[in-house]
């Protein structure tokens, strides 16, 4: 064999082995993971339901993986902050997002030029639960159902008025949606935080006020306010009489409140599966799901194609109708 063809024959079979070499770091990354620390960012502060739940699963998932998973609450601009810190952050799997409706699809219809794209920069690890929420009355107003008061309001347009913990939250937007879909105008009071809110309620100062379920029940069970409905596809075991928004016959409408953890969408594929497998063992523990129950939450048990459709279909629904009705965060 003459010096070219030798020459040809040894850069043939160093080309393999230099591509491999060069993508062994990468694969030795992947596979060593997790090999230090995870955070998860929770653009919320400490003591909601955001914080909650990214606690409940952080505190499993470590034990689960041997590593620490620390807990980041990033406020701000409601959940604008810390949801864009993550979809900034390294898509190396060692920074989750705390997701829920609220940052992942009411802000896309909410703000006219978003930071992010929840379907574009995201990818959900899992979901794993899922709340409602309850209309609640002042005690003295004199309607006992939802019916009764969209009657009075189609009659009486702006007289009656809801709170919410700010334009813009959960609250505000389930409730608007609520009102523009029965066609009744009931008016807005914004507060800073629902704390401010069930103050002024338990007060007799606002007629009505949407809150999560598992924070609204304490009112509801001492008898200081009365729930009207429920804005689940079903009834929540917490409030077995309390009919829901769709049993009512105002409104075709339904919202419940999932939380879960996300991932920048570069995060390597090998590494997305092995924090869902980790995940999802979590997510299945009898404890957790009991925790969750008495929370008045839903535990979730669904698969990689089913989370991914949901938040699909929430995005979407809800980009939609917070556009059409004209609601904005500030």
């Amino acid at each position: 064999m003459d010096t070219r063809s030798l020459n040809r024959r040894r850069l043939v079979q160093a080309v393999p082995a230099l591509a491999l070499g060069g993508l062994a770091p990468l694969v030795w990354a992947q596979a060593a993971w997790p090999n230090r620390p995870l955070r998860v960012i929770v653009p919320q502060p400490p003591g909601g339901g955001f914080d909650f739940v990214a606690r409940a699963l952080g505190d499993r998932l470590s034990k689960q993986i041997g590593q620490s998973v620390v807990v980041e609450n990033k406020p701000g601009s409601g959940t604008l902050v810390g949801t864009d810190a993550a979809a900034k952050a390294d898509p190396d799997g060692y920074t989750l997002l705390m997701g829920s409706v609220s940052n992942i699809a009411l802000n896309m219809g909410l703000y006219d030029k978003l930071s992010y794209d929840s379907l574009r920069d995201f990818e959900p690890v899992g979901l794993a639960v899922s709340y409602s929420y309850t209309l609640m009355a002042r005690n003295d107003l004199p309607f006992n159902s939802l019916k009764e008061v969209v009657a009075h309001a189609k009659a009486n347009p702006g007289k009656l008025n809801y709170a919410s913990a700010g334009n813009g939250s959960g609250q505000h937007v389930l409730a608007a949606a609520l009102w523009h879909l029965a066609g009744v105008d009931i008016t807005h009071i914004p507060y800073k935080g629902a704390q401010a809110a069930y103050q002024d309620l338990l007060g007799g100062r606002v007629d009505l006020f949407f809150d999560l379920s598992s924070t609204a029940r304490p009112q509801v069970d001492s008898g200081k306010v009365k729930a009207l409905a429920l804005s689940g596809a079903e009834r929540n075991p917490m409030h077995p009489n309390v009919p829901t928004i769709i049993e009512s016959g105002v409104a075709q409408l339904d919202l419940e409140s999932w939380f879960g953890y996300f991932v920048p969408s570069k995060t390597p594929a090998p590494v997305q599966e092995r924090l869902r497998s980790e995940l999802a063992k979590v997510i299945a523990q009898p404890e957790l799901q009991e925790t969750f129950r008495s929370r008045g939450g839903k535990p979730l048990n669904l698969n990689v194609e089913q989370t991914r459709a949901l938040v699909k279909r929430d995005v979407e629904r809800w980009t939609r109708l917070v556009r059409d009705i004209g609601i904005k965060a500030d």
